[in-house]
């Protein structure tokens, strides 16, 4: 963490109740080792390793030799707040600590970025990538929810004349700092997105990407992040759109075992699934429906084989830019996860409703999902 990171944290405090930072060990500018303590004393969050923590609780990792270390008290909160929204979220955690610990340059290599910044300008609707960087070179302050490696907070840092933030209850957070540290312009904490850790109307642009449907209510995780955004900023999210019948039954099905298991025995057990997207996409074969399945959510129309069971059946992803590995863990991705809640466009047309917001997009990316982009009244 650099320094000037205080300054923003306490943006939502008065002078005396601000937190104050002591520093244990530095190098290059960042403090790699300290504490953020609040004014009366009683509360602390630790840097390890260049990220500060705010998790409490059933979310917080075990700092009990952290605070030994260095002479510090742990606080009730930080021994024992425990709640049933932080014991799901712990359970989800688990799935994406694993996931970004084996996968830090998942995004990085060259032959990921053609289709991720592709997929991105669908989703943000913009026509190329050109213009991908030209929508972040208007923002000032980026907030992004859910990092995973940060590849993108990286690339959204290379392209805003701004700060750039990222913020990940997993060990993500580690990661994404480790892959963007030696950018002057970009920062990361550790926290809940629930207890974001800065002011409210705060950011130009906040973006959450395959991350909310992941939390214990989308809905709730929508509503707080919102409140981060400054009137007249932009908020983007992408969650997984409610599918069809038999999508559904084999999605809940494969679950129902699926999360119970340990992280490497889940990678072990989408193998089938991985090696049968695979096949089905050497087979580059391709059917026409004259009539769509309505039941099944099935439309009319020509169909890659592949995408066609991909998107109706079982998730089955196979893609040729990612390696065999990479394409496991993007099943993994899908059916490990104690989280994984599945909506509707008319749902959330009710939450923009319900927030007031009039001025807002739906941009079809795929048919696994619903990208959104807002702009806050």
């Amino acid at each position: 963490m650099r320094e000037k990171l205080l300054e923003v944290l306490n943006e939502r405090f008065s002078d005396e109740e601000a937190f104050t930072l002591k520093v244990f060990e530095s190098t290059d500018g960042h403090v790699n080792e300290g504490v953020l303590q609040s004014s009366e004393g009683v509360h602390w969050y630790p840097i390890v390793d260049g990220v500060p923590c705010f998790l409490q609780g059933e979310l917080q990792p075990d700092f009990s030799e952290f605070a030994a270390r260095h002479g510090l008290t742990l606080s009730s909160g930080q021994q024992a707040q425990v709640c049933a929204r932080r014991q799901e979220q712990s359970k989800t955690n688990e799935t994406f600590s694993d996931k970004w610990r084996k996968f830090k340059n998942y995004g990085h290599e060259a032959e990921h970025k053609d289709f991720l910044f592709g997929w991105y300008c669908k989703k943000l609707g913009v026509a190329n990538v050109d213009e991908l960087k030209a929508f972040y070179h208007g923002k000032g302050r980026v907030l992004e929810v859910g990092p995973g490696s940060g590849f993108n907070t990286r690339f959204i840092a290379e392209n805003c004349p701004g700060e750039v933030f990222a913020l990940d209850v997993s060990e993500a957070a580690d990661t994404t700092y480790h892959n963007t540290k030696d950018l002057a312009n970009c920062a990361v904490v550790k926290a809940d997105l629930m207890e974001a850790p800065f002011a409210d109307n705060y950011f130009d642009f906040i973006i959450a990407d395959g991350v909310l449907h992941h939390t214990p209510n989308t809905k709730d995780a929508v509503f707080a992040l919102f409140n981060k955004v400054k009137p007249g900023g932009q908020f983007f999210f992408y969650i997984y759109r409610k599918m069809g019948a038999a999508r559904q039954f084999c999605d809940s099905y494969i679950r129902e075992s699926y999360t119970q298991m340990a992280p490497e025995a889940c990678y072990a057990a989408c193998e089938g699934l991985t090696e049968l997207g695979r096949e089905l996409s050497k087979l580059n074969a391709k059917i026409t429906l004259e009539k769509p399945v309505d039941v099944l959510g099935i439309p009319a129309g020509t169909h890659d084989v592949q995408r066609l069971i991909y998107y109706n059946f079982v998730k089955c992803f196979w893609n040729d830019s990612f390696d065999y590995e990479t394409n496991n863990m993007v099943n993994f991705d899908w059916y490990h996860p104690h989280n994984a809640w599945q909506h509707t466009e008319d749902e959330v047309v009710t939450w923009m409703e319900e927030l007031g917001v009039s001025e807002y997009s739906f941009h079809d990316s795929n048919p696994n999902g619903i990208s959104v982009l807002l702009t806050k009244p």
